[in-house]
């Protein structure tokens, strides 16, 4: 017997609920939703995000603290006139330095034309090379001389093998996660911003509002039990 009354109650909750989801709407702030959207397009206005100018930063000093260390072993072993010298014009992969040099030139130019200039969003040339890096630097160890030649033997293959595998976790676990997750954050505000854009402006609160029933058209809880206990009788 309480069926109908129920039913009743059940409409007029929708009602209600229905009324505060769209004040929710249009609680939304478009100048706030174009604010962000101007900071995101803002960043890619720039060319290039934080994270990755900073891997950028850490490739050169990759290349350039190899570099210095080739210098200072050149200095060491009789001058750097003669040894360079000995080192490059008579190469001998068993006892010379230059190609670990090389192999940070390598490192600098593959991974700066592919994600400074070209952008990359894909880690194959980070993979690759850090992949030459380890197999030539274990390759040289096992083969070579270099440990006879005192602290540098150790000291450049091992600041090589160390500062490739630090780029390859920088990329993958910063650069290219961070990315995404701002794209994906732009994606979203500018879904909501166009929604904004769809709703009216100048809409208030007062302009939803349902109007007063009439004396006649009010019915109790109790006419509504009545009426329908006369009806299934």
């Amino acid at each position: 017997m309480n069926h109908l009354p129920e039913d009743m109650e059940n409409t007029l909750t929708g009602s209600q609920s229905s009324h505060a989801s769209l004040r929710d709407i249009h609680s939304i702030n478009p100048g706030q939703l174009m604010a962000r959207i101007e900071s995101y397009e803002g960043r890619e206005k720039k060319g290039i995000s934080d994270v990755r100018r900073t891997f950028c930063l850490f490739v050169t000093f990759d290349l350039l603290f190899v570099t210095l260390l080739w210098i200072i072993e050149l200095n060491v072993n009789g001058g750097i006139e003669n040894t360079l010298k000995k080192e490059v014009a008579h190469y001998d992969y068993y006892s010379s330095y230059f190609d670990i040099f090389l192999l940070a030139v390598f490192r600098f130019k593959v991974l700066i034309l592919g994600y400074a200039v070209c952008r990359l969003r894909h880690w194959w040339a980070i993979a690759l090379t850090t992949a030459v890096t380890s197999a030539f630097l274990l390759a040289k160890v096992i083969l070579s001389k270099l440990f006879s030649q005192g602290a540098f033997g150790y000291v450049l293959p091992i600041i090589s093998f160390i500062l490739a595998w630090i780029e390859t976790w920088f990329l993958d676990f910063k650069v290219l996660p961070q990315e995404a997750e701002e794209e994906n954050r732009l994606l979203l505000v500018q879904d909501a911003s166009e929604r904004a854009a769809l709703i009216p402006a100048g809409l208030s609160d007062g302009q939803f509002y349902s109007p007063p029933e009439s004396e006649a058209g009010k019915e109790t809880k109790s006419d509504a039990e009545q009426k329908y206990t006369s009806v299934t009788q």
